[in-house]
């Protein structure tokens, strides 16, 4: 049987995470490889006993059909927070719940990104994006991520293309590299989308994970009527519940609405109301301060056995939050080659290759810190830096 698939499945990459995922299975593999966050500090206990509560308590309403736009207690509890951490004027007609954060980045590409549609993204980029937009068939226009954030000159002379679609972003302690945005390069972002009409889709599912500083303004916060905000509750609550959101201006919000109706109708009611009751029950900042101060721990012991144990030409990101740091070794090494080797020594990495859109990353891995306890990240490095040391040779 010859099967006849659209065109566009043939230019979309599979997601190099999950095959690699599928290596990494074994128990004695040391993973670096994934996003998985810390089991450890799953709230279990408190989410079973909610779960029972909004079964035995909301019965019926809890397992019915509901609005596209989400549960409006939940969008409510969102928009103040907006209002609590950042001073931004939210209201929850401007959210919707979706099925985690990577729903929000195809109802994205659904809504703005016809064929050949320039989309910018940053060099290195989140391999999720790139995955979700190139359903859609864009012209992808890489902008290079220096230190603290975009090249302004690249996403300037991107944004002066006829057809840009929309610049996509990671402000907050970046997927891949770990890199969290300066102030100044957030002002500088908004006064070019504002001297542009350009559009943002500011990706804040690391925001609420930072441990380290404070915790910087949003773009939208300077330039809220060109900026489609999302965030996510994977990395504050559980990842299994799939639930994130998408904040956006209501002409924004009102094509959201209709584009997600035509996928799914509407996110689990279910989990909307059980996440709601847990926040109304349970301190999260206490929470999130459990979930920063473990992510610190595992973050800093990393970065002290890579400086103990790497050759001195790899450098290497100190994240200021997030799940990952970036790994840059000198250009004659390659990453699939680490990769392999690395996997003879019982140990995964990410190579780099997959998070350019353009060619490049060769020399680059992402190495995951919140998913391994402090002796497997010790041994894992150990690990590592034999593979490197024999290859620097």
């Amino acid at each position: 049987m010859k099967y006849r698939f659209a065109d566009r499945m043939k230019k979309t990459p599979r997601s190099f995470i999950r095959e690699t995922l599928k290596v990494t299975e074994r128990p004695d593999i040391i993973s670096f490889a994934g996003g998985l966050p810390n089991p450890s500090v799953f709230p279990v206990r408190e989410l079973a006993k909610t779960a029972e509560q909004v079964i035995t308590d909301e019965g019926s309403a809890a397992l019915q059909y509901a609005t596209t736009e989400g549960f409006l207690p939940l969008r409510t509890w969102i928009a103040e927070r907006y209002a609590q951490r950042y001073g931004m004027s939210v209201t929850p007609d401007e959210i919707l719940i979706t099925h985690g954060s990577q729903q929000c980045l195809d109802l994205c590409g659904k809504i703005f990104i016809n064929r050949g549609t320039h989309i910018g993204i940053e060099r290195p980029g989140y391999l999720g994006a790139i995955q979700a937009f190139s359903l859609y068939e864009p012209t992808f226009v890489p902008i290079s991520l220096e230190m603290d954030g975009p090249a302004i000159d690249d996403l300037q002379n991107f944004l002066q293309i006829k057809d840009c679609g929309f610049f996509y972003g990671v402000p907050n302690s970046q997927n891949p590299s770990g890199i969290t945005w300066s102030d100044e390069k957030r002002r500088e972002v908004a006064d070019s989308l504002h001297d542009h009409e350009g559009i943002f889709i500011e990706d804040d599912a690391y925001g609420e994970i930072r441990f380290r500083g404070d915790a910087p303004r949003p773009v939208k916060s300077l330039v809220s009527d060109q900026v489609v905000m999302n965030g996510s509750f994977s990395k504050i609550i559980t990842p299994g519940m799939r639930m994130g959101w998408i904040c956006a201006p209501k002409p924004i919000m009102d094509q959201i609405i209709t584009a997600k109706q035509g996928t799914d109708l509407h996110s689990s009611i279910l989990a909307q109301r059980i996440i709601y009751r847990y926040l109304s029950e349970y301190p999260i900042d206490t929470y999130i301060k459990k979930i920063n101060d473990t992510y610190k721990s595992q973050c800093d012991f990393m970065v002290g056995s890579i400086r103990e144990h790497f050759p001195e030409s790899v450098s290497y990101t100190i994240p200021e939050g997030g799940m990952f740091l970036w790994v840059t070794f000198p250009e004659k090494i390659s990453s699939m080659e680490v990769f392999e080797r690395a996997l003879e020594e019982k140990v995964a990495v990410l190579p780099g290759i997959p998070f350019y859109t353009d060619g490049g990353g060769n020399n680059t891995l992402r190495l995951n810190f919140t998913n391994s306890s402090l002796e497997k990240i010790d041994e894992g490095i150990v690990r590592l830096s034999r593979v490197l040391n024999r290859l620097l040779k």
